[in-house]
């Protein structure tokens, strides 16, 4: 008979051997060139996260640009900011095509420097001299020329806000030739070169009337331009009364502490813009955005912390009643969740969601920014998705995991909010990706449908000796088993950080995405039917046409 000991079965032989460590130190595979590109430009904000710094990511970016064509880069560059919805990335990438292809950057620039703000990044990236260059060369300039040319005068004041660059600088970078008399002076106003007031549009004349109280009638302008003036609450009242959706978003509590809603219908018309689906598309809002106005107007409402501490002493100085948001608010926000993830797929067969609250999730979800961090975690990312799925899915379960599997009981008929909640409150421990797996396997669970939320930072379930090539991840292991009794069964390992590495290595039932836009649902729900190719996230992008 054969030796048993040199010709036994190995169950696991047909797994891949890891072939990377990750920023734990724990086993995993490398993403592809293409595959890891797309999870930065997703995910990444040239910011400081949990695990990287924000100049290794900058460096990682470049890399892997130099190991995927052109076409991906420019098609990459359209995702992350038509459907990604980043900003640092995307300009990033466009500063990068620059050097590398300007016809292709000629066809993408109009798609990805579409506002004020991607205009600056765009030109402070391309100044840095991290691209390789610190000019902006002949294309560059004429292309901006043309982002000019192409607004009306009321669009380019409107979008001026902001500085390093200003449009000042960037005005007097590429010396553009003005069409018109208003467009002259214009950009005379801008860099303070004599013009002729009379000849300014008319929006920037009724502003400097404002400014100088030759107007009671508030002009029609960006919120950051009226910040510094002394306006009454009537004022602030009309300021809301034209404010876009994302700005109104931003400012629920700035028009409390200005009485806004004790202006007769104010309420009501701030609740309806909130509400309203169309307005909620045209701000291509993140449905994580959302959560943060919530947290603002709850917090200040119900706490005694921070600002609101502060403010019931001015108010018990002055002899003021104190004025909370109104409800009508919180519930319009709550309805403005249900339309900001209305593409969250309905899927046939069990769904399990297995959220990571594991303590590296605690980091902030767009990294850390001096003076500028957000207050949402990824933590709060994970659980509000694992939420918004179960909303529309409430046979799915959910299975929270660190260390290992940790419980929880959710209510199907709650709201999205009061879920994530919930979950976010969860407590927390180490990253054990294979942990909910494990979990299933043991109570011989059947499902269609694994959907991971995490870093995707394993560490505790990797082997104790050697470094990588011996095995496969115990997350591969573990789908393995589950497969044997859910032959169909598919998995989605969805990252919130840059990252290179992944515990699952992508096939035909294994996808990896990055991001936290509502487009990552419509992915999900593609792969989760079968109609991916067997590209995945990655074939999604380079169906992208240019």
């Amino acid at each position: 008979m054969a030796n048993k000991k040199l010709f036994k079965s190995e169950p696991k032989a047909s797994l891949p051997k890891t072939d990377a460590i990750n920023e734990t130190g724990g086993h995993a595979y490398a993403l592809s060139p293409k595959a890891a590109l797309a999870q930065y430009a997703a995910t990444g904000c040239l910011n400081s996260t949990y695990y990287a710094s924000a100049d290794e990511q900058l460096a990682q970016v470049i890399e892997l640009c130099r190991k995927v064509d052109a076409d991906f880069i420019a098609r990459t560059a359209i995702y992350a900011r038509e459907r990604g919805q980043m900003k640092d990335l995307p300009a990033l990438l466009c500063a990068i095509l620059s050097a590398r292809d300007q016809g292709l950057l000629k066809a993408v620039f109009p798609r990805v420097i579409d506002s004020g703000k991607m205009l600056r990044n765009f030109v402070q990236i391309m100044r840095s001299g991290s691209v390789g260059r610190k000019s902006l060369g002949t294309a560059p300039k004429r292309m901006i020329n043309e982002w000019f040319e192409t607004r009306s005068d009321e669009a380019i004041f409107k979008d001026s806000v902001g500085q390093a660059p200003s449009f000042a600088d960037i005005i007097k970078m590429i010396h553009p030739k003005p069409k018109t008399t208003s467009r002259e002076a214009l950009f005379g106003y801008f860099i303070g070169r004599n013009h002729r007031a009379e000849e300014l549009p008319p929006l920037v004349r009724q502003y400097e009337q404002f400014k100088a109280g030759e107007s009671l009638e508030v002009p029609q302008v960006p919120f950051q331009m009226l910040t510094s003036l002394p306006l009454s609450r009537k004022d602030w009242a009309e300021v809301a009364r034209h404010a876009g959706w994302q700005m109104t978003r931003m400012n629920l509590n700035t028009f409390l502490r200005h009485g806004v809603f004790e202006e007769k219908g104010m309420a009501e018309l701030i609740a309806g813009r909130l509400r309203d689906p169309q307005a909620i598309a045209r701000a291509r809002v993140f449905p994580y955005q959302l959560l943060i106005a919530h947290r603002m107007i709850n917090s200040e409402s119900d706490s005694v912390d921070g600002f609101s501490r502060l403010r019931t002493f001015w108010e018990n100085l002055t002899g003021q009643i104190k004025i909370n948001v109104p409800r009508m608010i919180g519930e319009a926000l709550q309805d403005a969740m249900e339309v900001a993830i209305g593409n969250v797929p309905r899927i046939d067969g069990k769904v399990f969601v297995f959220p990571d609250v594991s303590g590296s999730m605690r980091s902030p979800i767009s990294g850390h920014r001096q003076g500028a961090t957000t207050s949402v975690q990824c933590l709060d990312v994970a659980a509000l998705i694992a939420a918004a799925i179960i909303r529309q899915n409430p046979e799915a379960k959910v299975i929270p995991f660190s260390d290992d599997v940790v419980k929880v009981r959710l209510d199907t008929c709650d709201s999205v909010m009061t879920n994530t909640e919930r979950l976010a409150n969860l407590p927390s421990g180490g990253t054990n990706c294979s942990a909910p797996l494990r979990w299933l396997n043991q109570r011989r669970a059947f499902g269609d449908l694994v959907i991971y939320i995490s870093d995707n930072e394993s560490w505790i379930d990797t082997p104790l000796h050697g470094r990588f090539g011996g095995s496969a991840t115990e997350t591969m292991s573990q789908w393995e088993a589950f497969k044997r009794r859910n032959q169909k069964a598919r998995m989605v390992c969805l990252d919130l950080q840059p990252s290179a590495t992944t515990q699952a290595q992508e096939r035909a039932d294994i996808l990896n995405i990055g991001g936290f836009s509502d487009q990552v649902f419509t992915i999900i729900g593609e792969f989760a039917a079968g109609r991916l190719n067997n590209d995945h996230w990655v074939g999604v992008i380079e169906s992208i046409s240019l």
